[in-house]
């Protein structure tokens, strides 16, 4: 373990689970690996039935005391927790290196991101709206008042765990719910810091509890068919959030639900091609391309297509790839083996298919989950199209008109977030109102930002994180008439 992770912050580095307000061992435990190189980081609880009923007990028990608690209240702890995170971010984005394998820089960014929602909710905490308005027909008052919806279960992806984790902790805390995080089985460690950090900054017994089960999806199950449950907040797979959906179905219990993504990138022939290409870079290269919002599909109109993939496919070739803690690397390792295993298949399917690759689209020699950065001009019914690469590959595909390239940009299920450049704005507007995706980015490769709503249409997902939206998604509103 790093000199870091042993002496400067010993508190940190839970591995236990966390219910009614102590940490506790679970039924057994099991490896959270590093897999730049593929040793065991640390031994984590997990929970067996007798700990998800303890958490689920405790957070209802703690419901009614927590939605009374004053907003206020709610609100410093939240910004007591922003204070905290920011401290110790040099730790935690170095616990996220190891465990996720993602560059530091890339640890650090989602570090200072995921404490921001901490803050932003400290301040919608205590501004949460409410309406009082004389009817039409003038024979009463209409009182309008949101409350807690009640205990919520969170489950977090591995790609972003401190930043999802916070995107879910942060309004559920300022609306005044009381939870259980389930995060991902890979991305144990940085679920249970932060939640040492919430402990610290003073949340109450019973209000925020987190369990690893052992048997995640018979756990999970349970817990959607318990009356005391009232909302599911998941981000992960779309395969995966249907199922959850048809579960949630049985009780009705309100979902809200960030999903898969499949995001499309159009350059059209007026765009700074070399903005286009720094703005690609983020947009595909972020967290190694593993984010529901990477670039997946490059469509680039006929006219700048050579000057922009010859520069677009130089600078990824010089991406350096290594072990995500070491100085200047700028990719670090997939999650997995596994999700590594993953991206070369749908490389190699690609390549079978015509595909012709510009640069990278070979594993490495060694040990560690590494796959490079990859460029690979395609055809417009290659199969990598309709898939949502995790990692650092971009398929790039030339179109004549504007119309084509929103055509094709609309020809997939999801619809999380679309990518255009132009220096038209009219045109730019055009094509974004007319492409299908709940968030649209001009001329920029990020725009995720806690005080704006983050969410897809079509299979993308349902509701939204983030903004004024996000705490909406924790309350529910009640409706009042009164006789004056």
């Amino acid at each position: 373990m790093a000199t870091l992770l042993q002496s400067e912050y010993p508190h940190l580095m839970r591995t236990q689970l966390f219910i009614n307000g102590e940490w506790v061992d679970g039924s057994h435990t099991a490896p959270v690996y590093d897999p730049s190189d593929l040793s065991v980081i640390a031994e984590v609880s997990l929970a067996g039935e007798k700990e998800c009923e303890a958490a689920l007990a405790a957070a209802d028990a703690a419901s009614a005391s927590w939605a009374a608690t004053a907003p206020r209240v709610r609100s410093e702890i939240l910004r007591k927790a922003f204070e905290i995170m920011t401290a110790e971010a040099d730790y935690i984005a170095e616990l996220i290196s190891k465990e996720n394998g993602k560059a530091l820089p890339d640890a650090k960014g989602e570090v200072l991101y995921a404490a921001e929602f901490f803050r932003w909710f400290a301040e919608e905490a205590v501004r949460t709206p409410g309406d009082f308005r004389k009817s039409p027909s003038g024979d009463k008052r209409i009182l309008v008042t949101h409350q807690p919806i009640g205990v919520s279960l969170l489950i977090t992806p591995w790609n972003f765990p401190a930043a999802m984790a916070t995107r879910k902790i942060g309004p559920a805390i300022a609306a005044g719910c009381t939870m259980i995080l389930k995060p991902a089985g890979e991305t144990p460690l940085t679920a249970l810091a932060i939640v040492d950090i919430m402990q610290r900054a003073g949340v109450p017994k019973g209000v925020l509890n987190i369990v690893l089960p052992e048997k995640t999806g018979p756990a999970i199950s349970a817990m959607l068919h318990d009356p005391r449950l009232k909302n599911l907040s998941f981000t992960g797979s779309t395969e995966v959030g249907r199922i959850l959906l048809q579960e949630a179905s049985d009780r009705v219990i309100r979902c809200s639900m960030e999903l898969g993504g499949n995001a499309p990138f159009v350059i059209f022939d007026d765009a700074n091609i070399d903005e286009a290409v720094k703005g690609l870079m983020l947009a595909k290269m972020r967290n190694g391309g593993a984010a529901c919002t990477a670039a997946n599909r490059v469509y680039v109109q006929r006219a700048v297509a050579k000057e922009f993939t010859e520069k677009f496919t130089a600078a990824m070739s010089s991406f350096v790839m290594g072990r995500g803690r070491d100085a200047g690397i700028q990719l670090g390792a997939s999650v997995s083996i596994k999700e590594r295993n993953k991206i070369a298949e749908l490389v190699d399917q690609s390549v079978a298919s015509g595909g012709k690759v510009m640069t990278g689209g070979a594993l490495p020699e060694g040990d560690g989950a590494f796959y490079p950065a990859t460029v690979i001009e395609v055809a417009s019914n290659n199969p990598i199209l309709s898939h949502e690469v995790f990692g650092p590959v971009a398929p790039v595909v030339t179109f004549d008109t504007d119309e084509e390239a929103i055509a094709m940009a609309n020809d997939t299920e999801y619809g999380l977030i679309s990518y255009i450049y132009s220096e038209d704005l009219k045109r730019a507007l055009r094509a974004a109102e007319a492409i299908e995706s709940g968030m649209v980015a001009i001329n920029r490769g990020v725009i995720s930002d806690p005080a704006a709503p983050f969410g897809g249409v079509k299979q993308s997902g349902l509701g939204r994180e983030g903004g004024f939206d996000g705490i909406h998604e924790f309350l529910q509103t009640k409706y009042i008439g009164v006789e004056i």
